[in-house]
């Protein structure tokens, strides 16, 4: 699957589908959204149907719906982005040198831990 970018409806709904955190059908997709937008069901549909066939999204049918989920975490999703911002961008030791220095100490911390974890893990 070929990573990039959603169009806006798609991050709003795969947002949706990530905050759910567990598996989900168009019905309850498009009953939160329908709170907050006017939004036809058959539009969330359908953007959940690119999703999956973007391959996004996994499903199964379940009596007359099909439930839904992602084939990649929030988290996952995030770092496949940076991956791709790194090796696309320049030199990648001078990205990844100016991305260092934009982050907080927070950030920079958990940058830290988890290094330190990964060389453990790399060690045993």
């Amino acid at each position: 699957m070929a990573s990039r970018g959603f169009g806006d409806l798609e991050a709003v709904v795969i947002e949706r589908i990530w905050d759910h955190g567990d598996k989900t059908t168009v019905r309850e997709v498009f009953d939160g959204l329908a709170t907050e937008r006017e939004i036809a069901y058959t539009t969330v549909m359908s953007t959940m149907d690119n999703l999956h066939r973007k391959g996004w999204l996994e499903r199964e049918r379940v009596g007359k719906a099909y439930h839904y989920w992602p084939t990649l975490s929030r988290e996952e999703y995030s770092a496949r982005l940076m991956s791709e911002a790194l090796g696309s961008g320049g030199r990648s030791d001078l990205v990844l040198a100016h991305f260092v220095q934009q982050m907080s100490a927070e950030d920079s911390e958990g940058l830290r831990a988890a290094l330190r974890k990964l060389a453990r893990g790399k060690t045993r």
